[in-house]
């Protein structure tokens, strides 16, 4: 498994946005059963890779909260900067013994788009899978990927911002 350069500052900047183990939030919700519906995918994920796991922030179509980092796709879309596409997994030699493939969800369609903090760290992914093997994404699905993935990044910058100000200021 390949580990960011930044892995320790990344995962310091995860923590800093105090959103690991919090409940699913109709916000989040929202936009995961958008994309779902835009790319006509059963599964769309807002991901959150921390030192063990993917943890999932939102989870449409997917009954369960977390999986290892190692059979993670999502552990591989934050090593780059760009949407990781693999349109279909179990022909694909990186992949095609991965639980998360041969076993359930049966993924063969894998997109994710990184979300990235303002200081430029991979916090985890906007990502839309499918049981069955499909195209690569066009430019224009890419872009709307990438789009989502920077609401939410949105989203998450609110929520750390709104933190920060709840925080007690120490007195002098």
């Amino acid at each position: 498994m390949e580990i960011p350069a930044n892995e320790a500052d990344r995962l310091a900047a995860l923590i800093n946005y105090g959103i690991l183990d919090t409940d699913f939030e109709e916000t989040y919700d929202r936009i995961t059963r958008i994309a779902a519906n835009i790319f006509g995918v059963p599964i769309a994920l807002v991901s959150l890779v921390d030192g063990h796991r993917q943890w999932f922030k939102s989870a449409f179509g997917l009954d369960v909260r977390e999986t290892p980092r190692e059979v993670a796709f999502c552990a591989r879309a934050i090593l780059g900067p760009d949407v990781f596409m693999v349109p279909d997994a179990a022909a694909d030699p990186r992949f095609s013994s991965n639980p998360l493939v041969v076993e359930q969800p049966g993924i063969r369609f894998y997109a994710g788009a990184p979300l990235v903090t303002p200081e430029g760290f991979a916090l985890g992914t906007m990502c839309v899978i499918d049981r069955r093997a499909r195209q690569a994404l066009s430019p224009a699905q890419t872009q709307v990927l990438q789009d989502l993935a920077a609401v939410v990044m949105d989203l998450m910058e609110a929520r750390r911002l709104r933190r920060k100000l709840e925080r007690p200021q120490p007195t002098s």
